[in-house]
């Protein structure tokens, strides 16, 4: 598939196939600077007003029982081994994709290709892996928005504009913003994954045969423009994600991905015991029967 007069119009690099069609064939390169940007905008920002305008945080006491505080441990696990080398084995391949993906568009150019799909490929996996993983053997919902997580983001605005309105409580195991990052990286990643593994089809791999006409001259550059855009949007994301990662409150939490576990002082200041137990609910006791014959059968 040749394409001619290929030209960057708006957002979009745009060509001409050989029978005549004006198609997209990727985004336009400029893009890259702007992600860039707008990451780096979002971080001086917000790191000028936590140090000059932020107010102290609020929250509503728990109400969980001084019997049930009492028992908090030292450590709170936080995240298992599992966890721990998704997430880093997740960080290698992504940022092993940016490199390879945009270095070579602003001028350093090397063998990009194979680096970029082997990559592709341990990210697909590792992702498909978290899944299952979280599917089965984790709280799958902890990281999904709740309607506490809605009520308190309204609460949190009202106070910011200087309404009257009653402090939000304290976090469940993820706060509402991480909660939201998740969504969007979720978005980003996807997208960039599943046109990543169609785009496969036009290089060798060991994988499966090389097929370029598995779709037409508008279907393959949709998907090479979409394939642009999460990626793009993922240099803002990881950039942002990077600087809260070294912010001196979020430590704690950065550290976790390390050590596994919380401390419990940074647990009881941020996280509310009864919205993320730090250990997993006792069953009630049953009641002792009333036939003790069928009792001790």
């Amino acid at each position: 598939m040749g394409f001619l007069e290929a030209v960057t119009h708006g957002f979009l690099q745009w060509a001409t196939s050989p029978w005549g069609e004006r198609v997209p064939i990727h985004i336009a390169w400029f893009l890259i600077w702007v992600a860039a940007i707008a990451g780096l905008s979002f971080v001086i920002v917000h790191a000028i007003y936590l140090r000059y305008f932020a107010k102290p945080k609020v929250f509503v006491p728990s109400s969980e029982p001084p019997a049930v505080m009492a028992r908090i441990p030292a450590r709170i696990p936080r995240h298992s081994l599992a966890a721990r080398a998704f997430h880093w084995v997740m960080a290698a391949s992504m940022f092993t994709l940016l490199f390879t993906a945009f270095l070579p568009k602003i001028g350093f150019q090397f063998n990009w290709v194979a680096w970029h799909w082997m990559a592709g490929v341990v990210l697909t996996i590792s992702v498909i892996f978290h899944i299952f993983h979280s599917s089965f053997f984790l709280d799958f919902w902890s990281i999904w928005p709740d309607k506490i997580d809605i009520q308190d983001a309204g609460r949190r605005m009202r106070r910011f504009f200087g309404e009257p309105a009653p402090p939000p409580r304290k976090f469940a195991k993820y706060p509402l913003e991480n909660k939201l990052y998740h969504l969007a990286i979720i978005a980003a990643g996807l997208t960039a994954i599943i046109t990543g593994v169609f785009m496969m089809f036009r290089v060798r791999t060991v994988l499966f045969p090389r097929n370029p006409y598995l779709f037409g001259d508008m279907a393959w550059g949709m998907i090479y423009v979409l394939h642009g855009l999460a990626g793009v949007g993922l240099i803002a994301l990881i950039t942002v994600h990077v600087y809260f990662a070294i912010r001196p409150e979020k430590r704690p939490i950065t550290a976790t991905m390390f050590t596994g576990s919380m401390r419990r002082d940074f647990y009881l200041e941020e996280h509310d015991p009864e919205r993320w137990p730090a250990e997993p609910r006792s069953p009630m006791p049953a009641a002792p029967s009333s036939n003790p014959t069928k009792a001790e059968a």
